[in-house]
């Protein structure tokens, strides 16, 4: 049995799966190292699945001589010069999708692959899913239907950066992005089903203005032919529902192929009479249906309770894609290889090509970043996370009255307004480096920070990303010498289950912290840790606790509402009739502009809730009245949620998890039925949210109606 070194390049949420995978269905293979420029973020992994080392770049793993194959999880603009090195250095390796930016680079990956003696891989994991599986099955294997003549593809998918407005991410950067990042997917079971596909026409449509000069083309609709198989390909990213199926219209049949509820539906014909052949066939696809869901139930359910393995779709179709690609290496040939990642990558080149002004490359062409503009002065105020949610607004206002300010951003990038202004200056950083934290305090004599360092799913991860990284630009700035600090938590740190208590900026932080969700514990701790860090350092420091927080760039739905299995329907905290602390995102903004200003307010906090408060009954009412939507809320009760709360809790006890007792408490917080006295804010700040409930329907509910006009 060949036995792997494998090295993982990449540590972030991907990587787990690739890990999970390996171990499954590679056992022969030791995971000797993971590489990543965040060298914490490796340490991290490496110390979370055993792995015995962790570098910076990759020059250190080819130099440490450990690894003899290497999966590249890197962003893919990165794919080209990482697998080039690594191939240079005679490592095997699996690159994940797109294989790279362009044809030309795919190609001379693959030139050098072959050059070099190793095996090129691309991971088009959708093509090892099992529903899709089950499909060629039937269409290539049992030809059950006969000749494929004509197949018709719908990729209708959400986009969680469009919603969450992160146009800073490289998908969003160029047209041919997103189709690289995306219409690979299908693009890779047309491929596999059919051979490699040519474009005979297409067309984007009209694209969304995400930003003054930004466009973003969302919708793609595409001819192409395999051979001698026409296909039609419509894509549509950023949508709320997802629809990922394809229909294969053959000589004695048709088959659809539903990705998104992992179903395989097959139409063909009987012995009878036409009346009767409708019935005989039309119950046999019921029975299809029928059975394959509960199928897919049970499955989950026993994966669940680890009766059998884990079995959703995209794992399986990570663990076989993983395996295929290592049964392949003593083969020296891939099966997925850089010619069939080429393919791919070349109908994305020849569609993007269509849009106007974006002509196809003949070679290469090495993009040069544009320098950021430099402020017209030296900003004397920072903001940490500026780049978020209320960051936005709160650098929208800055800029608007001509204040300098300096955003410090781990996704530092190509920038659109506000941060595109001559008065911003931005700063890669990471909140949770200090060398990062103290260069961006250079010169520095207020900030502020909205940063939370990341997530977690244990109480070490948030301490590190949401407690640590808060004292951490605490300590710096107390050394730097800064004149004021605003940290921005939330009101999540308070207890807010008791309908009797009046809620002010001197309520303390909850006192059972221990009983409530990481985040709600994340941030009260945090807001203690700062207390205390103060205090001993004598840094003026403010805390900002912003309610539920809404306006232009939040998603429609908040989870202060309630909690969704999807976005059509509301799970209430409770039965949904008690007013609700919502706050504008501008008025949040001010908010924070006027605690940078205001003397005399060192040690403070304040709780910023708006003055119209509507029930989440009310708020998804007005929600289907502005976008038509059939919206649906759920009220529940308390109990009926611990009630739930604990029968999950005890099947993950049943299943050898060891997860935290649920807490009653933590659900009546949730409900938000505290009143909230914000009178404080508003005289020490001088601070005047927006008071009149038409201009909050229209800045808090409206703007979901249309969240992006079309260019026409």
């Amino acid at each position: 049995m060949t036995s792997f070194r494998t090295a993982v390049i990449g540590a972030g949420f991907i990587s787990t799966t690739h890990i999970e995978a390996l171990k499954a269905v590679v056992p022969e293979t030791e995971i000797v190292a993971i590489v990543d420029r965040n060298l914490a973020l490796a340490q991290r992994r490496a110390a979370q699945w055993g792995i015995p080392n962790a570098y910076g770049n990759i020059e250190e793993l080819i130099a440490a001589k450990v690894a003899d194959v290497a999966h590249v999880l890197a962003p893919p603009d990165l794919h080209a010069p990482i697998a080039k090195r690594l191939i240079e250095a005679g490592l095997h390796v699996l690159l994940e999708k797109p294989m790279a930016t362009s044809v030309a680079d795919c190609e001379a990956l693959t030139a050098l692959a072959a050059d070099n003696g190793v095996v090129l891989g691309i991971n088009q994991n959708f093509v090892f899913h099992p529903t899709y599986r089950a499909a060629r099955r039937i269409l290539l294997d049992e030809r059950r239907l006969g000749p494929i003549r004509s197949l018709h593809v719908t990729f209708n998918v959400p986009l969680r950066q469009l919603g969450a407005r992160q146009f800073g991410h490289w998908m969003l950067q160029e047209p041919v992005n997103i189709l690289l990042e995306q219409a690979v997917h299908p693009l890779s079971q047309i491929a596999d089903l059919l051979g490699a596909p040519t474009v005979v026409g297409g067309q984007a449509g009209k694209p969304l203005q995400i930003a003054p000069g930004r466009m973003v083309y969302d919708r793609w609709s595409a001819d192409l032919m395999c051979g001698e198989t026409p296909t039609q390909l419509y894509l549509a990213f950023g949508q709320s529902f997802h629809a990922w199926r394809f229909t294969a219209i053959c000589d004695d049949g048709l088959l659809i192929c539903d990705l998104s509820a992992g179903r395989v539906m097959v139409q063909g014909r009987a012995q009878w009479p036409e009346f009767l052949d409708n019935l005989v066939t039309g119950a046999g696809v019921a029975g299809q249906i029928a059975g394959q869901s509960i199928g897919g139930a049970v499955g989950y359910l026993a994966g669940l309770l680890k009766i059998r393995p884990r079995s959703d779709g995209f794992f399986v179709s990570m663990r076989d894609s993983i395996a295929a690609f290592y049964k392949a290496i003593p083969t020296g040939h891939a099966p997925l290889d850089g010619a069939f990642g080429a393919s791919l990558v070349g109908v994305c080149e020849t569609l993007a090509a269509k849009v106007p002004g974006l002509p196809v490359p003949a070679e290469p062409v090495k993009k040069t970043r544009k320098p950021a503009a430099k402020p017209v002065s030296t900003p004397e105020l920072v903001v940490f996370g500026g780049t978020g949610f209320i960051g936005s607004h709160l650098i929208s206002r800055l800029v608007a009255v001509g204040r300098p300010v300096r955003v410090v951003s781990r996704a530092a990038g190509a920038q659109s307004p506000p941060f595109d202004s001559a008065m911003v200056e931005i700063m890669r950083g990471n909140v949770a480096k200090r060398e990062d934290v103290e260069r961006a305090l250079a010169g520095a004599k207020q900030v502020v920070n909205l940063a939370h360092g990341g997530g977690g799913m244990s109480w070490d991860e948030i301490k590190r990303t949401m407690v640590d990284t808060a004292v951490l630009v605490a300590d710096c700035a107390a050394a730097a010498g800064v004149a004021r600090l605003v940290h921005v938590g939330s009101i999540a740190g308070l207890y807010l289950g008791d309908p009797e208590q009046v809620v002010t900026g001197a309520t303390p932080p909850d006192v059972e912290a221990e009983k409530r969700n990481l985040y709600a514990r994340g941030k009260v701790e945090a807001d203690k840790a700062l207390l205390a860090v103060a205090a001993e350092k004598l840094l003026d420091l403010v805390i900002l606790r912003p309610g539920l927080v809404v306006g232009e760039g939040t998603a429609a739905l908040h989870g202060g509402l309630g909690f969704f299995n999807n976005e059509q329907h509301v799970i209430g905290w409770n039965g949904g009739t008690n007013p609700l602390p919502f706050v504008l995102a501008e008025d949040v903004g001010d908010a924070i502009i006027k605690a940078l200003d205001t003397a005399e307010i060192p040690g403070k906090t304040y709780n910023l809730v708006g003055d119209v408060r509507p029930t989440a009954r009310e708020f998804v009412g007005m929600l289907i009245n502005a976008t038509g939507r059939p919206i649906a809320y759920h009220p529940q009760s308390v109990d009926w949620l611990y009630a739930a709360e604990l029968f999950k809790w005890g099947i993950k006890r049943a299943t050898g998890q060891t997860p935290d007792l649920p807490s009653r408490r933590d659900l009546l917080s949730r409900g938000l039925r505290a009143q909230f006295d914000c009178s404080d804010a508003k005289r020490d700040l001088d601070w005047h949210p927006v008071a009149d409930r038409g201009t909050f329907i229209a800045r808090a509910i409206e703007i979901h109606k249309i969240p992006f006009k079309r260019v026409a």
